[in-house]
């Protein structure tokens, strides 16, 4: 029997509630998405399997002239620590409160 190479397997997504999310420009990444509401608000979690030691949390929400209000960061903070908290603390390598 012969076996021709192929592409490996993706990795498997560090959290059970991360979907495929396709990225149409690229037919060829495999990126993982989960979103959920917070009302005026949501979190967006990204993980990309062709760099799988990054995990994304973002805030999602239509503020387009301002910054996210100083009462909802510890709130989004609260909800991304419970998010991810199946896979125990995760480092913060950067924070940026502007797109």
């Amino acid at each position: 029997m012969m076996l021709t190479p192929g592409i490996a397997p993706p990795p498997v997504p560090p959290l059970d509630i991360l979907e495929p999310n396709p990225v149409p420009t690229d037919s060829r990444k495999r990126v993982y998405a989960y979103e959920e509401d917070h009302g005026a608000w949501a979190v967006r979690l990204v993980w990309d399997a062709d760099d799988p030691e990054l995990l994304e949390a973002e805030c999602r929400a239509p503020y387009y002239d301002r910054r996210l209000p100083a009462e909802d960061v510890p709130k989004f903070w609260a909800a991304v620590k419970a998010l991810v908290a199946p896979i125990g603390p995760l480092p913060v390598e950067s924070a940026d409160p502007r797109p």
